[in-house]
Order: structure tokens, then sequence, then C-alpha cells
């Protein structure tokens, strides 16, 4: 399976070849939780930059295929679409305030649509937490609690 999408520059998507993409992650979930029993209401992804945004992606595109989502470093992987029903599902976005290729406001925008698509409740919160570094992982202490 493919690890990347294609991008036609840095920052924009190739939007049709991660629809593509992203269908082929569904569809590896799908065989798995039919081949070796799992529980598709289980499964959360982390992803960071690449992975985030496909991550983001599957939740753009298919209604109920994650538990959750943890997103580090991510961009807006689609406009002008309808997101599915998001209830039920944590989604934890974390984000360079000064990362040069995932603007803070893409990152923003990102939250605003995943809320909006989403009837909070204590259990499944939406979190957004900011870095004053850029694009590393080290520094980030949150825990992430169901």
């Amino acid at each position: 399976m493919p690890r990347f999408f294609k991008r036609l520059a840095e920052g924009v998507f190739d939007e049709a070849d991660l629809i593509k993409r992203t269908k082929e992650r569904n569809d590896f979930l799908d065989e798995a939780e039919a081949n070796y029993q799992l529980n598709r209401g289980n499964i959360v992804a982390f992803g960071y930059s690449n992975g985030a945004n496909i991550a983001g992606s599957l939740l753009f595109h298919f209604k109920g295929t994650l538990k959750g989502v943890l997103l580090h470093h991510p961009m807006m992987p689609r406009r002008g679409n309808k997101l599915p029903d998001l209830t039920g599902t944590s989604v934890f976005i974390a984000a360079g305030v000064n990362n040069p290729l995932c603007l803070r406001s893409e990152t923003e925008e990102l939250e605003g649509k995943v809320q909006g698509n989403h009837s909070l409740d204590e259990h499944r919160p939406i979190s957004l937490h900011g870095k004053k570094s850029g694009r590393l992982l080290n520094g980030y202490k949150h825990t992430v609690k169901q």
C-alpha cells in the first residue's frame, strides 16, 4: 500500500489522488476488519504530517471509519465538501505555531470544520494544542485520554 499521496506543490494536495489514496486506506481497514476480526469501532489513527493528512481525509470521507484520530501537523485535507457526522469520534490536533509547512491557519480551519460536524460531549472532545516550535515532535507532554 503506498504511503504517500501526490502533491501539486508544497502545501497543495492533488485532491483526486488524495481521494483515491483515502479510499485505499478505507478499503484496507474494511479488509482487515473482515479478515482479522478487528473491531472497527476501536481503531484510533495516529498521523504525523502526511499521515495526519490521510487520517484527516478518512474523517472527511467515511463516517464511522475510526474511533478517533491524533493528528500532528495536519493540513486541511479538503475544502468544499460536507463532512459526515463525527459524533462519537475523538479528535486531537497538535501543530507548531511556527511551522512553515503547515500554517496555523490551516490547523485552525481544520479544527473549525471538525467542530462544525461534531456533537461535543465530555467523552469525545476535540483538542487543539499548539507549540511554539516548528515541526518537531519533542516537547509534547500531553496525555490523550479516552
